[in-house]
């Protein structure tokens, strides 16, 4: 893994020593995450080889220990050992509203260091995208990215 030494993630491995990856195709579920505004909480169960617990609605996840970790750069490399894997369904990928909408979520993260006019236009080329091909699951999720950031379609000034 590779976050960033300032991240929650790099302070929670550092802590933790361990960790759950999940492999989701749930838009909203990564929207609500990247902006810390889980709500409801989704229902979780133990981990059988880590302290910690596995989305139930998760496509797979993967429970490991780190190994190692390097700190002498921006972003921390981090090795780690799988100890145990699972799997509930299969992960078919994503249409392009929810590529759309993980850009956007990751957008939503940047809000301290990018301009805030390259995100409300890069909000307004993936809000084209989310409105021709989103299901309601999309719409949501990015109507929620956008009244975090500000974002109203068509209003491209800083906020």
């Amino acid at each position: 893994m590779r976050p960033f030494n300032t991240s929650r993630t790099f302070a929670n491995l550092k802590r933790t020593q361990s960790g759950v990856v999940h492999i989701t195709d749930d838009v909203e579920l990564i929207a609500q995450s990247a902006i810390g505004k889980l709500s409801p909480l989704p229902d979780f169960f133990p981990a059988k080889k880590v302290t910690g617990q596995v989305i139930a609605n998760t496509c797979r996840w993967y429970e490991f220990e780190v190994e190692y970790i390097d700190e002498n750069n921006a972003r921390t490399s981090i090795n780690c050992k799988t100890l145990h894997t699972g799997r509930n369904r299969d992960f078919w990928g994503f249409n392009r509203a929810k590529h759309a909408v993980i850009e956007a979520a990751i957008l939503a993260t940047r809000l301290d260091f990018l301009p805030r006019e390259e995100i409300q236009d890069q909000f307004q080329r993936l809000a084209t995208i989310v409105s021709k091909t989103g299901s309601a699951q999309e719409v949501n999720a990015f109507q929620l990215l956008s009244v975090h950031i500000g974002h109203q379609p068509g209003n491209n000034a800083s906020a």
